[in-house]
């Protein structure tokens, strides 16, 4: 538990893993937040529903909490996933994240905002601290410092059920890397 005069900020170290099962996508996280050395399991998760969307962060909680309580998902329209994701939805993650006063510029000058994975019309989606929308081929990924752990588990059970390969997932992560601890959260969409 961090004490008293701890200085620094709580980061979800963390280890997001998503995955997509018969049109169904599964997000799922760990509880921990980390500073230095020092390790808070954290009751606010990091994985949550907003609206048709499920979403699992990494870098920091305040990134989440602005993402779950401030962020309002803007109108679809006739766009595809894709489309909407790359144009309208991250152009108002930028705005909201300059609102709220977690954009930052790295040293080229580029704006920051940053890292998670969203399940939305069955499709699993990463974007980039740079705002950046990936699709991944393999129908699972994860982010966070046991993402490596995690993706190795998740390709090695592939044939088990979703719930499954994501807890599996979650613990090879929390057995291998010192960011990420239990309990373990899954949510879908």
């Amino acid at each position: 538990m961090i004490g008293v005069g701890v200085v620094g900020c709580i980061y979800g170290m963390t280890c997001i893993v998503g995955l997509v099962d018969g049109g169904v996508v599964y997000v799922g996280g760990d509880s921990a937040g980390v500073s230095g050395d020092d390790v808070m399991i954290r009751l606010d998760r990091k994985v949550f529903r907003l609206g048709e969307m499920v979403i699992g962060f990494t870098s920091s909680f305040r990134l989440g909490q602005v993402l779950r309580y401030s962020f309002v998902l803007p109108d679809v329209g006739l766009l595809d996933s894709l489309s909407y994701l790359s144009t309208v939805f991250v152009d108002e993650c930028r705005r909201v994240f300059g609102e709220k006063g977690i954009l930052s510029k790295d040293d080229e000058g580029m704006d920051r905002g940053g890292t998670f994975l969203l399940g939305f019309r069955g499709g699993l989606y990463y974007v980039a601290s740079d705002f950046q929308v990936g699709e991944v081929e393999d129908g699972f990924y994860a982010v966070g410092c046991g993402a490596a752990y995690a993706i190795g588990a998740l390709f090695a059970s592939r044939g088990e059920g979703a719930r499954e390969r994501i807890f599996s997932a979650l613990e090879a992560a929390a057995r291998f890397s010192t960011g990420v601890r239990p309990p373990f959260v899954i949510e879908s969409v």
